[in-house]
């Protein structure tokens, strides 16, 4: 089974605006409201791509009740704590004109360790060797920075693999529990590691040395440049596929859904990248932070194009 966790969820709004402006008055031309949070958009992907997964968050108030009965109407089991306030609503501002996407975060409700280590508890509880937890995303207000250190290890300890997507001291805590996969883009690589990263080369000779550090597998994502897959056996690089841009809000985790639901079905290194990058580029074409159906990423499996990186 794969668990996703979203410990900081959203209500995402995504408005499409023309020629959106500041200090002006904008008018919304479409409008669409999706449960959101990387875990969350990771369980949705996984259900269109014919997998099952269980979504754990910490919601709170009207916004989590309707991310939790979103989530039931999608099929997708949960795993929730409900805590005091209300689950924050992020608010994605697409103009279709100039090509530009905005995001407007809130910061999230407060979760006490009590909240935090109860879930942790209910989730390692159910683990079994073969399981998956993908660990998402930011944390909650008050929330120690080792938070995702904590978890991989405990998840591991349960038995199960476990993927890692955060940025920043999250992710550099993370890595010290010696997660079986991260996924970080160009720049929180380059922070990793202390030094900028321009060429090929360099950025697989970072994810190597992260291999080293006890980390399974490197996946970084190069945006619209596409993105490199670091194993201890190779490094490869897959090349971006040119689609017509819905929204790109989502598209690292709709990648991350594929790489999860690609271990669980055994499939090839060489059909999981098919899979990643195609899956990834199908939902870069949807609004806002829904997910794919299957057939838009089948139709693009064809055109992932690939190659090996010397070492």
């Amino acid at each position: 089974m794969i668990y996703t966790v979203t410990l900081n969820p959203a209500l995402d709004k995504t408005a499409e605006i023309e020629n959106f402006r500041p200090d002006s008055v904008n008018r919304i031309r479409a409008l669409r409201t999706d449960p959101g949070g990387k875990g969350v958009n990771v369980s949705k992907v996984i259900a269109k791509l014919g997998g099952t997964s269980v979504a754990a968050a910490i919601l709170g108030g009207g916004s989590g009740r309707l991310i939790a009965d979103a989530l039931a109407q999608l099929g997708i089991a949960g795993m929730f704590r409900f805590v005091p306030g209300e689950t924050r609503t992020n608010l994605k501002i697409i103009d279709p004109v100039q090509h530009t996407h905005t995001d407007i975060n809130e910061p999230g409700i407060p979760a006490d360790a009590a909240v935090l280590a109860g879930l942790l508890a209910e989730l390692t509880g159910r683990l079994a060797p073969g399981d998956l937890v993908v660990l998402s995303g930011s944390l909650p207000a008050g929330a120690p920075a080792d938070t995702y250190r904590v978890w991989v290890r405990a998840c591991r300890q349960a038995g199960a693999s476990v993927f890692l997507d955060a940025d920043g001291e999250l992710l550099a805590q993370g890595i010290l529990a010696g997660p079986d996969l991260i996924k970080p883009n160009r720049d929180e690589l380059s922070a990793l590691v202390g030094r900028e990263l321009g060429t090929l080369p360099e950025i697989a000779a970072a994810a190597r040395s992260l291999l080293l550090r006890g980390v399974g597998r490197v996946v970084v994502s190069l945006g619209g440049d596409g993105a490199l897959f670091a194993g201890p056996e190779r490094a490869v690089y897959a090349e971006g596929l040119r689609v017509p841009v819905g929204s790109t809000v989502g598209a690292g985790d709709s990648v991350v859904a594929a790489l999860a639901f690609a271990r669980e079905r055994g499939l090839s290194p060489e059909d999981t990248v098919r899979l990643a990058m195609a899956t990834g580029a199908a939902n870069v074409m949807c609004s806002g932070t829904q997910a794919a159906e299957y057939a838009a990423v089948e139709a693009l499996l064809g055109r992932v194009r690939f190659h090996t990186l010397e070492s």
